[in-house]
């Protein structure tokens, strides 16, 4: 390891002790190195030339001076039932470093074996989930939605048994924090108002320091708002770019707002509002359309986990912030899509007109976008191409284009801005699948390439034109399951 730009701390461990328990990873058997995000590791202080020490950390042989891993402990509503049994049941939180430009980083090591919450679990990770998992986060860090992060995967010969037998991997994922609704959930429900309060200045002092100064129920009152609309406006960056998360547990929802935890998530190819991606979702609670009404539940039940030290008032009010942060960032996210700046009252209406649209005639989201971020440049040929009937995409061409009659900016000034918010390059399950079976083959070369064209999606980058084709049959529809 080269010398750090970057200070060590846990402050994690200044919390009561029921938050965490003290566990030593579980070693993998011959941890090797199969992806090290070079760039990250440059922006969080250090930088690394031999990548082979680092597979020791990520195979939980070896631990760096200073790592002090912690299972942490919280709780949470899981499909909309109250679990109190859950922790960290396959993943550590070795540390947290401060860089060089003040950012803190949590490191957490996921597939790190069992802890004291693994429940029925075998604390392992599978190499698909765990590459699922990387893409993702870097693709929506790409994308520029906050996200967690990952810093490196091993691989190892370690066989888990899921669907059918797999090989074990292993991630250290970094965020600023990793604390959720669900450790709220569990100070309010099960160690009282004291250790809430605790959990709550932590937060605060290490995510929110601008409203340190503030009088208690003022700071109070101003973070929970700040939470809201950052989950708010989060989800409606994801719904601006098609992304389903498939499992909005309020344990899964991070405190700072990031996407957090890539299990059965997907991006839409066709559009389907009421997508599911995740087969045990039998009720499609976390479908597409309805991400917005569960982002807003689970701050219902952080919310609740509040009651104990604020008011009720005061948690209504912040509660309120929600629709008017989600609606108003999605409507700015869909006007900026289609390129208009000027503001016009049948703006929300074309909208979802247009999204009506691409439900009924199954059209692929990302294509549909790109393509009209090129229609002056390129013409209509691109749009009406990803419909079945010409005829719907004339008249809806027609009427986008008396719109833009009301735009003052240039044509090609607009399509330079609208191919900064519509990606060209998005994380298809099917890509996925592909540099998935390339690397249970021991080829990681397919999988970094990917990465490389997901860290620049609203570029052109020509040379990489296949990545942005529509997805074969079989790469519709991918079902993924909660296992992963």
């Amino acid at each position: 390891m080269s010398s750090n730009g970057f200070r060590v701390e846990h402050r994690y461990l200044e919390l009561p002790d029921s938050f965490y328990t003290r566990v030593q990873p579980s070693p993998l058997k011959d941890a090797k190195m199969a992806c090290f995000n070079h760039k990250l590791a440059q922006e969080m202080g250090f930088h690394v030339t031999n990548e082979a020490d680092w597979a020791k950390i990520g195979g939980g042989t070896e631990l760096l001076e200073g790592m002090d891993p912690v299972a942490m402990k919280y709780t949470g509503h899981q499909f909309g039932m109250y679990n109190p049994e859950l922790g960290d049941g396959r993943g550590l939180l070795l540390w947290e470093t401060v860089g060089p430009d003040g950012r803190r980083w949590d490191w957490h090591l996921k597939g790190a074996g069992m802890t004291p919450y693994s429940r029925f679990g075998d604390g392992r990770a599978v190499l698909r989930s765990t590459i699922r998992e990387y893409l993702c986060s870097e693709a929506m860090s790409g994308l520029g939605i906050p996200t967690t992060r990952a810093l490196f995967m091993v691989s190892a010969r370690n066989p888990v048994r899921r669907e059918s037998i797999e090989t074990a991997a292993a991630l250290v994922r970094v965020a600023q924090s990793h604390i959720r609704f669900g450790h709220f959930e569990f100070a309010a429900h099960h160690e009282g108002p004291e250790a809430v309060k605790t959990l709550l200045e932590h937060v605060i002092a290490l995510h929110f320091p601008h409203l340190i100064k503030l009088a208690e129920e003022e700071r109070y009152a101003r973070w929970f708002e700040e939470v809201v609309e950052r989950t708010a406006r989060l989800i409606a960056d994801w719904q601006a770019v098609g992304f389903c998360h498939g499992v909005m547990n309020s344990d899964n929802m991070s405190i700072i707002g990031d996407t957090f935890d890539y299990g059965p998530f997907a991006f839409l190819d066709d559009f389907d509002a009421g997508y599911i991606c995740n087969h045990t979702d039998q009720g499609g609670r976390y479908a597409y359309n309805r991400q917005p009404q569960v982002g807003f539940a689970n701050c219902q039940y952080l919310a609740n986990a509040l009651l104990p030290v604020m008011d009720e008032d005061t948690i209504h009010n912040g509660l309120q912030r929600y629709e008017a942060a989600y609606n108003g960032r999605f409507l700015q996210n869909m006007r900026d899509k289609l390129g208009l700046v000027q503001e016009d009252e049948g703006d929300l209406s074309l909208i979802m007109d247009t999204f009506s649209m691409l439900n009924e005639h199954h059209t692929d989201y990302t294509a549909f976008f790109r393509a009209l971020s090129n229609v002056y440049a390129h013409g209509h040929a691109p749009v009406r191409d990803l419909f079945v009937d010409r005829q719907v995409a004339d008249e809806w061409l027609a009427r986008y284009e008396q719109r833009l009659e009301k735009e003052t900016r240039a044509h090609d000034e607009r399509e330079f801005e609208m191919r900064r918010v519509n990606p060209k390059y998005i994380l298809r399950n099917y890509l996925a699948q592909q540099v998935i079976l390339e690397a249970q083959n021991g080829d990681y070369e397919p999988m970094k390439e990917l990465i490389k064209v997901l860290e620049r999606p609203y570029d052109e980058q020509p040379e990489h034109a296949r990545y942005a084709a529509l997805p074969p049959d079989w790469g519709k529809h991918i079902n993924i399951s909660c296992s992963s």
